[in-house]
């Protein structure tokens, strides 16, 4: 809501209302009007995030959307669209630490080209060498044998597995 030109959001916590004032939140305004108990707020909670307004916004813009494969320009156009006003720096360091925390995975198709992914389970993936698509294999779906023998002193953690396709004919 507006009030006297500037936007007003209420947080709504347990009992009690807080409002956010200020033309530094505005951008929050642009955003579905969601309780603060929304999942993204949630998710960034439970792995100890501190859910500052940035944090939120792109959670929001992520979390809450379903499962998909973006880049770091691509989130950070959709925040600017969606009226979030953040740098591509914050879009990158954020992703980090999502990422960092078990929020997100960082899929790296070659180097310094990568995509995050909000499917966090065991799962693969198709990457399209044509159109720069990823798209998920379920784990169960692809078998991984006679893995090496990992140096003294670490473990395998996980395995990820791209699959490189393209049209047929290309």
């Amino acid at each position: 809501m507006r009030v006297r030109g500037v936007c007003l959001q209420l947080l709504f916590t347990v009992g009690n209302i807080i409002p956010w004032i200020g033309h530094r939140d505005a951008y929050i305004c642009c955003m579905k009007m969601t309780p603060v108990t929304s999942i993204a707020l949630e998710r960034l909670r439970a792995v100890s995030l501190r859910p500052t307004r940035q944090r939120v916004a792109l959670a929001r813009l992520l979390l809450e959307n379903g499962e998909r494969h973006f880049t770091a320009e691509q989130l950070h156009s959709e925040a600017m669209a969606a009226g979030v006003p953040v740098s591509l720096a914050t879009v990158y360091n954020t992703l980090h630490q999502f990422t960092d925390s078990g929020l997100l995975h960082e899929v790296i198709v070659e180097p310094g080209r990568s995509y995050f992914d909000t499917n966090t389970t065991d799962h693969h993936h198709f990457f399209c060498e044509t159109t720069g698509q990823l798209q998920d294999i379920p784990g169960e779906d692809l078998a991984v044998s006679k893995l090496p023998s990992p140096p003294s002193g670490t473990e395998i953690s996980r395995v990820d597995v791209i699959i490189r396709i393209r049209p047929n004919g290309d």
